[in-house]
């Protein structure tokens, strides 16, 4: 058996450590511009939380039973966007829901609606009213909320 120099190994290993990159300590001049004195979106926050709300639009299969695209779109923007204007997130999500009268969890499509906010009566009562309006809307018997202090900077 005969043994190879590790020398290019070495070389090599070296010359890669030098396309390594190297953080450039940021200037003032060269900073980006921060959203100062916007109440809606703060450098720092204090007493907010991140509200996460679980719509189901209905059932996996048949495919186009429930509520549809163009109908949640028309929900966010009359009722969601509307009470929380300054920023929201919304991700498709897979779901199963087992009602109190069911014998197995129906899989759903759904959607998961993402709220950060000061943590107010007024914005708890806005999110209340998502909630209300999606099970009028829908019949549906509920939409979670999950609800957590959030340490936020935008």
């Amino acid at each position: 058996m005969q043994m190879r120099p590790a020398w290019p190994t070495v070389v090599l290993a070296l010359a890669l450590a030098g396309c390594a990159h190297q953080p450039v300590a940021s200037s003032p001049a060269s900073v980006a511009p921060t959203l100062s004195g916007d109440a809606a979106h703060p450098g720092q926050t204090k007493g907010w939380v991140d509200t996460k709300l679980y719509f189901g639009l209905g059932p996996v299969e048949p495919a186009g039973k429930g509520v549809s695209e163009s109908q949640w779109r028309d929900f966010l923007d009359k009722e969601v966007t509307p009470r929380f204007p300054a920023g929201l997130s919304v991700v498709d999500v897979y779901g199963q829901w087992q009602g109190k009268n069911q014998h197995a969890p129906e899989r759903l499509r759904s959607k998961m609606l993402i709220i950060d906010y000061p943590d107010i009566q007024e914005n708890r009562d806005k999110i209340e009213a998502i909630r209300t309006d999606w099970k009028q809307r829908t019949g549906d018997q509920s939409v979670l909320r999950v609800t957590e202090p959030v340490d936020v900077s935008f």
